[in-house]
């Protein structure tokens, strides 16, 4: 009812996901979860969920999970934004927040929609192997926005173009904005592994473990990195 009222609001979406998760209705959880991490990516709690669904998913319907699930809602660049001012309130202070003037956020949503569509561009570079375009991309996405898939994809490509200390460092950013991150951490150890610092790579691995105790790859890697 309170999101009928104010879409996309973060309180509804994570206490509603936290209802289907005690319920095990798991992708109803996820969806949620997911959800709330498009209005704020910053949501530790939503992290947290995500992570858990996504074993319980795994656990329950495989490795074809995501097949299984409902779509996720886009949300739009206005409740990203509205949502995101009154985070600076955190602090209880019960003042209204001050708003940008709206020709100011209009620049920042255009910005935000411009960097969406560039970081999509690059994601279509890296389906056709030129991981070089696609870095040129991803960078003048990361100029105008800030987001953690965007540095990991970018890794991703260093990664193919053996540019290992790049790759690292996006992975660094990435970790900033969500210290969980599955694929920052697994990059990033592949990362260190290039340039020898077996020990950092694995304590990303052992990391990373902790979240996804059953994740294949990181326990190949790990096997690999026992080894050098």
């Amino acid at each position: 009812s309170a999101l009928e009222l104010v879409p996309f609001g973060i309180k509804p979406l994570l206490r509603r996901a936290a209802a289907y998760e005690a319920l095990e209705r798991y992708s109803l959880a996820y969806v949620d979860y997911k959800t709330a991490l498009q209005v704020d990516c910053s949501v530790q709690a939503a992290h947290d969920g995500v992570n858990r669904m996504t074993k319980a998913l795994l656990e329950k319907d495989g490795v074809n999970w995501r097949q299984k699930h409902p779509p996720i809602p886009t949300v739009p660049v206005s409740a990203q934004m509205r949502w995101s001012i009154p985070s600076a309130q955190a602090s209880g202070a019960k003042t209204p927040p001050a708003t940008a003037p709206q020709g100011e956020r209009d620049k920042t949503a255009a910005g935000m929609e411009r960097a969406k569509m560039l970081k999509e561009e690059g994601n279509e570079f890296v389906k056709k192997g030129n991981h070089k375009k696609a870095v040129e991309k991803y960078s003048e996405s990361l100029k105008l926005n800030k987001e953690c898939a965007t540095y990991t994809n970018r890794a991703l490509c260093y990664l193919a173009l053996k540019q290992y200390k790049e790759a690292a460092q996006d992975c660094t950013e990435a970790l900033k904005l969500d210290p969980k991150n599955v694929k920052a951490l697994y990059r990033r150890a592949q990362a260190l592994k290039e340039l020898k610092d077996y020990k950092s790579s694995i304590a990303d691995i052992k990391s990373l473990l902790k979240t996804e105790p059953k994740n294949t790859a990181a326990l190949r890697l790990l096997q690999e990195l026992n080894r050098a």
